[in-house]
């Protein structure tokens, strides 16, 4: 875990990956519509929505970065967001972070760019690639 102590700090770690975070369980009760996926899906199986797992984000990144001199922090947004693997349920994902742009936003605050990239235990290709915006005020 990254601990800094202001969000300006986060400047010196422009291209730094953070992680992973620990596994997390993508069960079947996140899943909710089994008799969907068996009409729909290659063997009937289910498989995690892609906004499930990009709905980890906020769950996950916590474990991997840690501003403590923060007064609040606001979602700003994603520039790109692609689901690039299924998770079927029962599957263990887990989060890397890498800080690709602070730059300073008025209020005494700073906007943080990431890439967040959401691995599939046992999987090559990960389930999501992300750029997320964020601002972090002091």
């Amino acid at each position: 875990m990254l601990v800094v102590e202001t969000p300006k700090d986060l400047k010196q770690h422009v291209g730094k990956t953070l992680g992973p975070s620990e596994w997390i369980v993508v069960d079947q009760p996140m899943i909710v519509d089994v008799e969907r996926a068996k009409k729909e899906m290659p063997g009937g199986k289910t498989i995690a929505h892609g906004y499930l797992t990009l709905s980890l984000l906020p769950r996950l990144v916590p474990q991997l970065l840690k501003v403590e001199k923060r007064k609040r922090g606001i979602n700003y947004g994603s520039n790109k967001i692609r689901f690039t693997n299924t998770v079927p349920a029962g599957s263990r994902v887990r989060l890397k972070q890498t800080i690709k742009n602070v730059e300073d936003v008025e209020g005494n605050g700073v906007r943080i760019t990431s890439e967040m990239v959401m691995e599939v235990e046992g999987q090559e290709r990960p389930a999501l690639v992300a750029e997320v915006l964020g601002i972090q005020y002091a």
